[in-house]
């Protein structure tokens, strides 16, 4: 499969306000893409295509507002992102959200809505986008999943679910897209610095104390730029690589799941040990 172009293609991003949605969406103008842009914060959705605009004003920037834990409203986007865009080069599932605590601490409620953003969305994108994508020869689809994708440790059993759910979606289009020539790239950040830890949703399990001292692990974790992080993904999506780890934690995790696979959880218990020791 040819290198997939940037520069003249029309690149749809979901989650684009902020974090590595925002960093993505400002690395494909620089590097010429046009821009459909999806988000629930209306704010933050027009301050980042007003951005994009000034990097390339020969490039067109279009911006939806849409809660994609709502499922009609979800589809109603998409749909108009579809008829109004007939030729879809680059889809970027990238919105998502967290849940703090344990299984057994959270409300089947929590989950879905989890479920509704970090999966459903990414398959509901994805299908209705499609008839945009197959009809634009070289087109790509770029999966945000986790290193929570890579391995699932305690206490991110709903995530872990929604992040294992987006790595086995794209392996599996990536096999039905490549006749067609459709590339899927599937990402694993991990320790980037976004509010995903400061704005996840706290089960009704979870004490206020709990929920502070993971907070204070997600800041001392979370420090890759998210400038860096996009880089990565573009030079990815281009490269038309099957998947792109992102942070030393990726690549720990992986090596954990691939070395130990039934085990890694003692490595994981005494990472965190480890942690908590430093605090």
């Amino acid at each position: 499969m040819r290198r997939y172009v940037v520069d003249g293609g029309t690149a749809v991003l979901t989650g684009a306000a902020s974090g590595i949605g925002r960093a993505t969406t400002l690395e494909l103008a620089r590097r010429g893409s046009s821009l459909v842009l999806l988000d629930r914060d209306a704010d933050g959705l027009e301050a980042v295509a007003d951005e994009a605009r000034r990097l390339r004003p020969d490039r067109s920037v279009v911006t939806h507002v849409v809660d994609l834990s709502d499922g009609d409203a979800a589809l109603a986007a998409a749909e108009q992102v579809r008829d109004a865009h007939p030729h879809v080069h680059l889809l970027v599932n990238n919105a998502g959200v967290a849940l703090a605590g344990r299984f057994d601490q959270v409300s089947m409620a929590d989950v879905d809505w989890l479920l509704s953003i970090n999966l459903r969305a990414v398959l509901l994108m994805t299908h209705t986008m499609l008839p945009s994508l197959l009809s634009t020869y070289g087109s790509h689809v770029c999966n945000l999943s986790s290193v929570f994708g890579l391995a699932g440790p305690p206490g991110q059993a709903a995530y872990v679910t929604s992040k294992f759910g987006v790595r086995g979606f794209g392996d599996s289009l990536r096999q039905e897209l490549a006749p067609y020539g459709v590339g899927v790239t599937t990402v694993h950040p991990g320790g980037v610095a976004t509010s995903i830890a400061v704005s996840q949703r706290q089960g009704p399990g979870v004490s206020d104390a709990e929920m502070s001292r993971g907070l204070d692990a997600a800041r001392r974790l979370l420090v890759l730029d998210p400038a860096v992080a996009a880089r990565k993904i573009v030079d990815g999506v281009e490269r038309r690589r099957p998947r792109v780890l992102i942070g030393r934690e990726a690549y720990l995790l992986d090596a954990m799941a691939r070395i130990a696979p039934g085990s890694y959880g003692v490595l994981l218990r005494a990472f965190n040990d480890r942690m908590d020791a430093t605090s």
